[in-house]
């Protein structure tokens, strides 16, 4: 990525004088060799929106993907998702803020034909030519990429063996399920090799061992060192692929690993199973320095503390100095689905 240059984006923390949520100072641009080795930014939005006439779609995001990275966007229908991807994908042009993919300006004409060549794109809906073979669909799109025919060949097989569609490669797409035609679009999507996939819904209208077939292979590329980002309802796919994940609803209400969003919103809390919970045995743990809370629930002890790691074992030794069996000792893990209703809420 010779000669790439990066965005840098400078903000001030004085609300008093610039106002909550107003402090970006500057926008520049650096060269890549400034970076000092750290992955490069693939993907990055600076205060994007879009607007349709009186609806905002997407507001004000700003936000970064690295390479190599899988990025999992979640949120509900109408968050914003999708146009998004458009955007960034040069297929409709933001109101207002910027966004560069791989270091490309999409609102720049030169710089959106060049992100188009180096871009996969799974859309919400397949748009296969249906009377066309799996093979001749797959084989038109890669030539107006310019691949040889011999290359062709290769890439073709490979995507269509990797994905457990070669035997129907000569079939009409018409006569494909739902989920046979969503595994052609996504080879449809990877067979000009390209360097950033975005994936809207991959695994819409798949069954369960398809599913796991297309989540497999994501994973092998991303071990390719492909960039994903990934549009998803499926919170357990999100958190099973996603080194990071963006919840949006209209504006981004959160970004991070599941991990650093659990603990956000939750902490760090241990879990100890007790036959027997004494008001003895409670004080003792309440009686370490790092420990900030303990309840009692149904025979266990949820102890909230700064480092599990280090102060597991002194929970351990004060209630066995206290007299307790301890059955087991584990971690109070909230999944994507906690974190996801937290942000967007649950059923009205």
């Amino acid at each position: 990525m010779a000669g790439t240059f990066f965005t840098v984006l400078v903000y001030s923390s004085d609300k008093k004088k610039y106002g909550p949520g107003s402090g970006l100072l500057w926008i520049g641009r650096i060269p890549e060799t400034c970076y000092h080795g750290r992955l490069a930014l693939v993907i990055e939005t600076v205060e994007l929106t879009r607007e349709f006439k009186d609806v905002v779609a997407v507001e004000n995001l700003t936000m970064t993907v690295k390479e190599g990275e899988v990025f999992g966007f979640i949120g509900p229908n109408g968050a914003g998702k999708t146009t998004t991807v458009r955007m960034l994908c040069c297929l409709v042009n933001p109101t207002r803020g910027s966004a560069f993919v791989n270091g490309l300006d999409i609102a720049n004409p030169k710089d959106r034909l060049k992100i188009r060549g180096m871009i996969g794109l799974l859309p919400e809906t397949p748009g296969l030519y249906e009377s066309l073979s799996a093979y001749r669909n797959l084989d038109f799109f890669a030539q107006l990429y310019g691949i040889s025919r011999e290359e062709r060949e290769r890439r073709i097989k490979d995507l269509l063996t990797a994905l457990a569609v070669w035997d129907r490669r000569d079939d009409p797409v018409a006569k494909f399920s739902k989920g046979m035609k969503q595994k052609i679009a996504i080879a449809r999507a990877l067979v000009h090799e390209p360097s950033v996939l975005f994936l809207d819904e991959p695994t819409s209208g798949l069954d369960p061992q398809a599913s796991m077939t297309v989540r497999n292979y994501l994973m092998d590329l991303k071990k390719e060192g492909i960039t994903i980002f990934l549009n998803t309802h499926n919170l357990d796919e999100a958190e099973k692929l996603c080194d990071r994940i963006g919840v949006i609803q209209r504006v981004l209400l959160a970004i991070g690993s599941p991990e650093e969003l659990s603990g956000k919103f939750w902490g760090k809390t241990t879990v100890v199973r007790l036959p027997l919970v004494t008001a003895e045995m409670v004080r003792a743990v309440e009686a370490i320095p790092s420990v900030s809370r303990v309840k009692e629930i149904e025979g266990k002890l949820l102890v909230e503390l700064e480092n599990p790691d280090r102060d597991n074992p002194l929970i351990v030794k004060a209630l066995v100095d206290k007299g307790a069996q301890i059955e087991y000792v584990n971690e109070l893990k909230h999944g994507l689905e906690d974190i996801y209703l937290r942000l967007i809420g649950g059923p009205k």
